[in-house]
């Protein structure tokens, strides 16, 4: 298993895949969204425009512009409303639904970040647990495949560092 915990930029990343936390509409907003619509280049907002969209908890692919990644795995969080809205399941779908796609798109390397701890107010803790067990799924089940959290957030990455420090690099 090759998991990774990480205080990267996750738009500087030499990976093959980076997972982007996005909006429904795939158009750019704030936070990681918006640092990878950035540095993706206009092409991207070419691209998710002709997708139309996408359903929370769901993923699509495009590619990765001028990243250094080959593709950007857009994923739709669940914005939190009282933990008895399915957000669980969502924010859990948007986990394996990029694993899936990273594997059938045979990369080697995929990074994600935090998905939903952010503006759609996914509490940091339960938002970063969810992504550690659910990524450490993958990294079990496709042992060719390099997985990395990538964690920018100062109270994340502590509270990251006191409960998973076996797997900071």
């Amino acid at each position: 298993m090759a998991f990774y915990i990480v205080n990267e930029d996750i738009t500087e990343m030499e990976v093959d895949a980076v997972v982007n936390a996005a909006n429904k509409e795939l158009n750019g907003g704030g936070g990681v969204d918006g640092a990878i619509h950035a540095a993706a280049g206009p092409d991207l907002n070419k691209a998710c425009a002709e997708i139309g969209g996408c359903p929370t908890g769901e993923c699509m692919v495009t590619w990765g512009y001028d990243m250094d990644a080959i593709y950007i795995i857009h994923a739709v969080g669940p914005i939190y409303k009282d933990g008895k809205s399915d957000e669980e399941r969502l924010l859990r779908s948007c986990y394996q639904k990029a694993v899936e796609l990273a594997v059938t798109h045979g990369c080697r390397s995929v990074a994600f970040p935090v998905i939903s701890a952010g503006a759609y107010g996914y509490p940091k803790e339960e938002a970063l647990d969810i992504a550690v067990e659910e990524i450490k799924k993958g990294a079990d089940a496709n042992e060719r495949l390099e997985f990395y959290l990538t964690i920018t957030d100062a109270k994340v990455l502590g509270i990251a560092k006191e409960k998973y420090a076996q797997y900071f690099e």
